[in-house]
């Protein structure tokens, strides 16, 4: 076959059904290829951060691998940073990058595009990818396009091609036993010894437990444990809560959830309910400074906790490796595991509402508004941009499906809006938006494509004039200032529906409206210029109170 043509082929055979990205000199031949009949739905947007976000955003929603191609140097350069937070909450995605062909590179001169290396681009990808590969040489083209994709499927991460524009046609030898195989990409396998002896210790830790806790991680997304995990705490009957990463990996409205684990700036009824466990079982989940709250080390957890991540398993001070979470956790549901009772309770920061509808918005008014409408309408997601929206989403409960997606942990402003498009584009489930100001106008313009794709995502955006999570440990005020958008007037430029709403009762009734809507809405949601949500609140007070003691030592 031909190279551009086996790629197509490969991809489609692993299930990918659509390619993002924008086209450019130095790889039109290859993106071409893409769009030709029978081959991906093309979606391409106005800027490349957007099309990574969009394509993290489709592979955190379906499970799938997302695929990008751009050209090369400056497209493939703009893509880095979402390509970096995919790595570090990983995430399976392929970037496909052209490049200038071998007569070009032999002539020694610089190519348009070229940062300092021929190569500079493919150093810059290993560093935030699991793999990554010039195609060179036909003969082996094929299976090592075949190893950096395998390799983004063990290792959940992203995966970098360089195909330069002279190779895109040439003829390449495909074995045969990639042509018979069926497309179905293995997880990591686990040494059966180890596999055995770390379920038999977890399990007698378990039934000696009183009060365990069960923690729930990113890792039981990645690796499609959702429902064997909501099984395994069927079982247990342990409370759980997820991360902050891991949000909506345990359904919000199970009676055994009790909310999101941050630490110590966790709802002070989860806070005490960890503190108390002498066994937390944490699946998947990993030790960040976010997931932590900025605060309890890790070591301090460790004398009671088994922690599985990262094809290991922690039990206490010691370590079962080739362990991979799929295996742990299903060697879990075989184990006799003694059944727990115990009374849960789900907490968040939000306090209960004042009965005024007319009086001015506060961030934990949207947040409980939100939850009313969330309840009452079952077809929606939920994508947070960071910032305070990252925070107050901590708070946000969606409803069975318990789709909910954030850049939790990397926490690149623009994510959300592209996210939220490359996630409807997977799912066809309807999106609804938090973002503030600040994120919205790195990206949010990208909702502009909206309806080329027949797509109808809802923003809630939160305009506090600037870069409001900042502005109480701030001494320059005029540095977090951004300057005023009509945000709802745009919506309304770009095709969709705007909304301007300064009240609980407004709020209320433009969600309503959006939830009718069959267009993209933008709801413009005016709030004070240091009004936060309790959670972030929390988490600088906390931040700070770690910094001073820091400072005194």
């Amino acid at each position: 076959m031909k190279l551009g043509d086996y790629l197509v082929s490969y991809l489609k055979k692993i299930g990918a059904s659509h390619l993002f990205g924008i086209p450019g000199d130095l790889v039109i031949n290859l993106f071409l290829k893409f769009g030709r009949p029978q081959g991906m739905k093309i979606i391409t947007l106005s800027h490349e951060p957007g099309v990574g976000f969009a394509a993290d955003g489709y592979a955190r929603s379906t499970g799938r691998i997302g695929v990008i191609c751009v050209t090369y140097g400056a497209g493939g350069h703009n893509m880095v940073n979402p390509v970096a937070g995919s790595f570090s909450e990983r995430v399976p995605i392929l970037v496909i990058s052209g490049g200038p062909g071998e007569e070009e590179r032999k002539l020694g001169v610089l190519i348009h595009h070229q940062a300092k290396e021929i190569e500079s681009q493919l150093h810059i990808y290993r560093e935030v990818t699991c793999a990554a590969k010039i195609i060179n040489d036909p003969q082996r083209a094929a299976i090592e396009i075949d190893a950096v994709i395998r390799s983004i499927w063990h290792n959940q991460q992203p995966g970098y091609l360089e195909i330069h524009r002279d190779i895109v046609e040439q003829e390449i030898p495909v074995p045969k036993h990639i042509v018979a195989w069926d497309g179905e990409l293995p997880y990591p396998q686990s040494d059966r010894h180890k596999l055995q002896e770390a379920v038999r210790d977890t399990a007698d830790r378990f039934n000696n437990a009183k009060h365990p806790v069960l923690l729930v991680g990113i890792e039981v997304y990645r690796f499609k444990v959702v429902k064997e995990i909501v099984k395994l705490a069927e079982n247990m009957g342990a409370p759980c809560c997820a991360s902050v990463l891991a949000k909506g990996a345990f359904p919000m409205n199970h009676p055994l959830y009790m909310g999101v684990y941050v630490g110590a700036v966790s709802p002070l009824k989860i806070r005490k309910r960890v503190e108390k466990a002498d066994l937390l079982i944490s699946l998947g989940m990993l030790l960040t400074d976010i997931e932590m709250g900025g605060h309890h080390p890790p070591e301090v957890l460790r004398n009671r906790s088994i922690w599985a991540v990262e094809n290991r398993v922690n039990v206490s001070f010691h370590t079962y490796t080739d362990v991979t979470l799929r295996d742990f956790v299903h060697g879990l549901l075989k184990a006799d595991l003694k059944t727990h009772r115990e009374k849960v309770v789900y907490s968040d920061n939000l306090g209960k509402p004042r009965a005024n509808l007319s009086r001015r918005l506060r961030v934990a008014d949207i947040l409980r508004e939100i939850n009313r409408f969330l309840a009452a309408h079952k077809n929606f997601m939920v994508v947070t941009e960071s910032g305070d929206a990252l925070f107050g989403g901590i708070d946000i409960k969606v409803g069975d499906d318990g789709l909910y997606l954030a850049q939790g942990f990397y926490a690149s402003m623009g994510f959300a809006v592209p996210g939220a498009i490359g996630a409807q584009i997977g799912t066809g489930i309807r999106p609804l938006v938090l973002s503030g100001d600040g994120g919205f106008q790195m990206t949010g313009v990208e909702i502009a494509h909206a309806p080329r794709y027949k797509l109808n995502p809802v923003v809630v955006l939160l305009n506090n004039g600037g870069w409001g999570i900042f502005r109480p440990i701030a001494k320059r005020q005029d540095l977090l200032a951004l300057p005023s958008w009509q945000y709802a007037e745009l919506a309304r430029l770009w095709g969709g529906v705007g909304f301007r709403v300064e009240t609980v009762a407004e709020l209320r009734d433009a969600l309503e409206e959006a939830a009718q809507s069959p267009s993209f809405v933008i709801i413009e949601a005016m709030i004070g210029s240091r009004d936060l949500s309790p959670i972030t609140v929390k988490y600088i007070r906390a931040s700070a109170k770690k910094a001073q003691l820091s400072s005194h030592a």
